[in-house]
């Protein structure tokens, strides 16, 4: 990163937004965290003041926004770490605030790892801004070493489009448990990326949604094979191969 990013983000550190997780019942969080599977959704979790400066973000970096379509499975927009970094440094130094880290690896039981500058994923937003955007049934899989862990936080919800998510989809043992969930702004959804079943549900006429998404894993390592399919994944199904392979410029 630049000198003037790297200034940014350390101007938004000083401020540090993760003050608010000494406030939260953590035993509690923890307990519900680990009964539904490693997955926890609070309608409000993100200070209303640290929401609002993420807010402030969108209007220049609606410019940024890299749409694709997959049919069946796909349609909306997406704005990669490498723009975050250089337009709102606020969102990489909630990422990577330690304190923060810290309390998600309260949740996890879990050392948790930051993923590498490579890996445009790390933290990025979604917008889902025409009738019909939305993203099919799937896994947060991982292509890391280790587990890969998924914070989603609602930023803009002018919509009737949801989350939807299915909890113990992977164990035999156990009757699935289904629900849905609008993501307002502030709220959270933290959970194992390859054990909750998920989609987000098609936007209507008129509405808006946009979220925002942090990766952490447990072990950064990353075979070439499974790096390149990563890549690809993300170069068709989010984020473009100008954004994706940014990172040789850096």
């Amino acid at each position: 990163m630049s000198t003037t990013v790297n200034e940014a983000i350390a101007d938004a550190d000083a401020r540090d937004d993760a003050e608010f997780v000494a406030a939260l019942d953590t035993p509690a969080l923890k307990s519900r965290f680990e009964r539904d599977n490693e997955f926890l959704f609070l309608d409000e979790f993100l200070p209303s003041q640290t929401t609002a400066r993420f807010q402030a973000r969108i209007p220049e970096l609606i410019d940024h926004v890299h749409r694709n379509y997959i049919p069946r499975h796909k349609k909306g927009g997406s704005v990669s770490r490498y723009t975050l970094d250089e337009l709102a440094p606020e969102i990489p130094a909630l990422y990577r605030n330690p304190k923060f880290i810290a309390w998600l690896e309260s949740m996890t039981g879990e050392k948790l790892e930051v993923c590498p500058e490579s890996d445009p994923h790390a933290y990025a937003l979604y917008f889902y801004t025409e009738p019909g955007d939305h993203i099919g049934w799937h896994f947060d899989t991982s292509y890391y070493a280790g587990k890969r862990y998924t914070l989603l936080l609602g930023v803009v919800d002018e919509s009737s489009s949801k989350l939807e998510f299915e909890l113990f989809k992977n164990d035999d043992n156990r009757e699935t448990v289904a629900d849905a969930r609008n993501l307002r702004p502030g709220a959270m959804c933290f959970f194992n990326g390859d054990e909750v079943w998920h989609r987000i549900t098609p936007l209507g006429d008129g509405e808006r949604r946009i979220s925002l998404t942090f990766e952490y894993v447990t072990d950064a390592h990353m075979s070439g094979w499974q790096r390149f399919v990563s890549n690809m994944k993300d170069s068709i199904a989010y984020f473009g191969f100008k954004q994706v392979f940014k990172r040789n410029k850096r």
